[in-house]
């Protein structure tokens, strides 16, 4: 596979790969709604029937049904009864691996997502899932399923600006993953850049978030 170029949407053929090859790669590509964009700065791999932390892992459900279909598409769920999230759909259809976009930094759009976040310091406007979802004005009925890939794609992925240096890539346990998918040694598919203020804090499971 050809690496996209600067700025480039990434293709299908990017996210038709395992997770946690994927995952790494997508650490300073922007994710782009309308006029708000995210550079990506943590991210989690999850690898579908073969990772216990998957809301694949025990099949498809109504909910996760999104993650079983083509490469480049985007899986948005709702959780905590409080807020969305987005995950990039990885590997091919049938499969129900993805990477969860974690955190970023708002790099375009930032008057309408301080009016979305209004309050909340712009370090913390994506800071987390949920908080990258309410930026981008995400929920699962409008975008759950919603194909990146395509020429008119609502949302997309973009390769980064500038390319990321691999020594400040840093690898860890998932946050909030409990039972075995949540062991750091076995699964560690949390990725970040280092010294970044908008990476979100680890903090460990008190009980399983993924299911």
């Amino acid at each position: 596979m050809a690496r996209p170029t600067s700025g480039e949407r990434l293709p299908r053929s990017f996210f038709a790969r395992p997770a946690v090859q994927v995952a790494p790669e997508l650490l300073g590509c922007v994710l782009h709604r309308g006029p708000v964009a995210i550079r990506l700065t943590e991210v989690e791999a999850y690898e579908g029937a073969q990772d216990p932390g998957a809301h694949s892992f025990r099949g498809r459900t109504a909910r996760n049904a999104s993650m079983f279909g083509p490469p480049g598409h985007f899986y948005v769920y709702f959780t905590y009864g409080m807020h969305h999230a987005i995950n990039a759909v990885c590997q091919p259809e049938g499969t129900a691996a993805g990477v969860l976009l974690r955190a970023g930094e708002v790099v375009a759009g930032q008057d309408l997502v301080a009016e979305r976040r209004a309050g909340i310091a712009p370090r913390d406007w994506a800071r987390g899932p949920g908080r990258l979802a309410a930026a981008l004005d995400l929920d699962r009925a409008s975008h759950d399923g919603h194909d990146g890939s395509a020429a008119d794609a609502e949302i997309y992925l973009t390769a980064p600006e500038v390319p990321i240096d691999p020594a400040l890539v840093r690898t860890g346990p998932r946050v909030g993953v409990s039972g075995p998918g949540g062991d750091g040694t076995v699964y560690p598919w949390r990725f970040w850049l280092d010294g970044e203020p908008t990476v979100s804090a680890y903090r460990p499971a008190v009980r399983r978030r993924r299911s």
